[in-house]
């Protein structure tokens, strides 16, 4: 089994892919769901560490700092980094904004490495639907240097698409230059099944419809 399908039957076995009928806050109705909010155990946060660092050192991404918008980056930073060190011995650094900068002590909006002119730098999220989390992180992390974001890591690419033909992974290429890669993408999903790699045979048809009518 390769690490993309490990990582299928691993958001299946966490409760993170389900499939069903579910209404998505754009209004449309899919017969799969992504729910990132179900990694919950030290064991799921360390086995989703992995699979990250397995997809950087997959693409060869280049980077000095791992940056996680808070709230849901930051666990997935840590285990992150961690998981880079003790795989394959890249001891890179990481970072997190705050919500509110902090007016006390040694202040600032950041937690964890400095920043500095130049410094190659990935974002990590879960999934992207709209590209919002890129949108808010590029603006906070050029205020504190002049950073080179060399890609963005994400779970699951949904291959949707957004307000116009392209997807949102396409429109932050387009607007930003940012290459985002995803762990697995929806087609990655669709051959698990057809494969058997993993259950959900019967809603199949339904996703390959979803995919002709939404898809990119």
């Amino acid at each position: 089994m390769t690490y993309k399908e490990s990582f299928i039957q691993f958001m299946i076995d966490c409760g993170v892919l389900t499939f069903g009928e579910f209404t998505l806050k754009s209004g449309r109705i899919a017969p799969y769901f992504i729910n990132c909010g179900n990694y919950k155990t030290g064991a799921q946060l360390t086995r989703l560490g992995e699979y990250y660092a397995e997809c950087i050192h997959d693409h060869g991404i280049s980077a000095e700092t791992l940056f996680g918008p808070a709230y849901k980056g930051i666990p997935l930073a840590v285990s992150t980094v961690t998981a880079l060190y003790r795989k394959f011995q890249i001891d890179m650094a990481y970072c997190f904004d705050r919500k509110e900068a902090k007016d006390h002590g040694e202040g600032g909006m950041f937690v964890g490495k400095t920043l500095t002119d130049g410094e190659k730098v990935i974002i990590i999220d879960d999934v992207m639907t709209s590209g919002k989390a890129l949108r808010e992180s590029l603006p906070k992390l050029k205020s504190a240097a002049d950073v080179d974001v060399t890609g963005m890591v994400i779970t699951v690419d949904r291959m949707e698409k957004g307000t116009g033909t392209f997807s949102a992974v396409q429109e932050v290429k387009q607007e930003f230059g940012i290459t985002v890669y995803p762990i697995v993408t929806m087609l990655d999903i669709i051959q698990a099944i057809q494969n058997d790699i993993i259950p959900g045979k019967e809603y199949l048809e339904k996703m390959l419809a979803y995919r002709e009518q939404y898809g990119v």
